[in-house]
């Protein structure tokens, strides 16, 4: 006689509810397995008709102008940028990238120091571009090598986690068992622009082995790379540079990328060469 098991892999598995309750709500149904490759896009944001999702957006960049208004004062010592810049991965969404579980490495002292040192040099214009129809995040972090998707999406998630939390509350509150959830003081739940620093708030939300569960609507997630992203932008660089309006800068900088090219330069000489080429030329990058 065949025996049956029956293994809780997905979030509806585990708390019992049918994923089509799931899928009305709009979230998407996780697996409490190990994370998913799955990433929140903030142009996703940026781009939605959803006047939540826009003023979320707006909220992003509201906080990286105050970020670049303390990196071009010079305020932001090393205690600052530990407070202002670095946030642990919002594990319990269980996405993005981790060998086992919903362990990843978070944003921290690296990533700090060259989002600060952006901000007042090649992005001193953030928030007031010209060029482009808004600001973005993403593009913070196009010429820094080892920053991919999965830390936009970090940085991104921390600076909506307040949402994040509310959306899941309201789901568990009114599809969940009492016994489903527990009480939960959150660190760095939002930002008080009058003291300039991260305060905690108190959420009823789901718990699993050991640790509280958030959920995450499925029209801001991504499987693929960010709209905005760094391969996209040294793959494209000749048809940006043509694409500049200034005859003495589009020289200027194709002069400067051919200093910086060895004589039968390989694909990576190429792509070192035009990261140089960005640094030179910021101007470039809203282009």
């Amino acid at each position: 006689m065949a025996v049956s098991y029956s293994i809780n892999i997905h979030f509806s598995h585990y708390f019992q509810i049918s994923p089509t309750i799931i899928e009305e709500y709009g979230a998407f149904n996780i697996s409490l397995i190990n994370d998913l490759p799955l990433f929140i896009d903030p142009f996703l944001l940026f781009n939605s008709k959803d006047p939540t999702f826009i003023k979320l957006h707006d909220d992003i960049i509201r906080y990286l102008r105050f970020l670049r208004r303390k990196s071009v004062l010079g305020e932001a010592n090393e205690g600052l940028l530990r407070s202002w810049y670095t946030f642990r991965e919002v594990k319990q969404t269980w996405l993005g990238f981790s060998e086992t579980g919903n362990k990843g490495s978070g944003l921290g002292m690296g990533f700090a120091r060259a989002l600060n040192r952006n901000l007042h040099t090649i992005f001193s214009n953030f928030g007031t571009e010209q060029i482009t129809q808004g600001s973005h995040l993403e593009k913070l972090c196009l010429i820094r090598e080892g920053v991919g998707r999965d830390n936009i999406s970090d940085f991104t998630t921390n600076l909506i986690k307040e949402f994040l939390l509310e959306y899941t509350q309201t789901f568990a509150l009114r599809y969940l068992r009492p016994e489903q959830l527990r009480r939960i003081i959150v660190e760095k739940v939002r930002f008080n622009y009058k003291t300039e620093n991260w305060g905690r708030d108190t959420y009823e939300l789901p718990y699993y082995d050991g640790d509280y569960i958030l959920l995450t609507p499925k029209n801001i997630l991504t499987r693929d790379d960010n709209w905005i992203n760094k391969t996209d932008l040294i793959k494209d660089f000749d048809r940006i540079a043509v694409s500049v309006s200034d005859s003495q800068i589009r020289a200027q900088v194709n002069n400067y990328l051919l200093k910086q090219l060895p004589k039968n330069p390989t694909a990576r000489d190429k792509s070192k060469a035009v990261s140089a080429t960005f640094l030179e030329f910021p101007e470039l990058i809203e282009y």
